[in-house]
């Protein structure tokens, strides 16, 4: 496994290395001695997965506010997406800066997205199906949305949006007084 930085604070990209033979391939998708670095002491709690049908779907932006605020690992094990990024921390020198990746089986690429950032993505394929990787519960009581046209933020998805839930389209905007999340 190999981490690059992204423009935003501690938001990172696995790349995953496949190994390949004649019956098909092989790839470790999670290692926690691999990321120990960026892991420390935190452990995997909660595995979850979604499948979402229709391309130009978004989902998001979803985030837990302190202290249930979770680190998230997140892989496109089918399909493709563009997963995007805000963060939210107070303290960051990214505040309210996004980012965003696409990730899909052929380029192997986890996202890993700490405590304190939005997260959402936009399916570029019919059928994308993610992976998430949770280091905190979910908590209902401490869940938090942004909708995903905020103009404060300016997300530039890729695609019209075709799909979005009720609940993700009556998230609020933010107003220019946010003071972001404290960890």
């Amino acid at each position: 496994m190999n981490l690059s930085l992204t423009k935003l604070n501690n938001v990172l990209v696995v790349e995953t290395n496949f190994i390949n033979d004649k019956r098909g391939a092989f790839a470790r998708l999670f290692c926690k001695d691999d990321l120990e670095s960026v892991i420390e002491k935190r452990d995997i709690v909660q595995i979850n997965y979604s499948l979402t049908e229709f391309c130009g779907t978004v989902r998001g932006l979803h985030f837990q506010y302190s202290p249930y605020c979770e680190m998230k690992l997140i892989r496109c094990i089918k399909g493709k997406v563009w997963d995007v990024v805000v963060d939210l921390r107070s303290d960051s020198p990214t505040f309210l800066q996004w980012h965003a990746e696409e990730l899909s089986p052929s380029n192997a690429r986890m996202i890993i997205i700490p405590e304190g950032c939005a997260h959402g993505f936009q399916t570029l394929e019919d059928e994308s199906e993610l992976l998430y990787l949770h280091t905190e519960y979910y908590k209902p009581e401490a869940e938090g949305g942004l909708v995903y046209n905020d103009p404060l933020l300016n997300i530039d998805w890729p695609l019209p949006v075709s799909e979005i839930s009720d609940r993700d389209q009556s998230h609020p905007k933010l107003c220019k007084n946010f003071a972001g999340i404290k960890i």
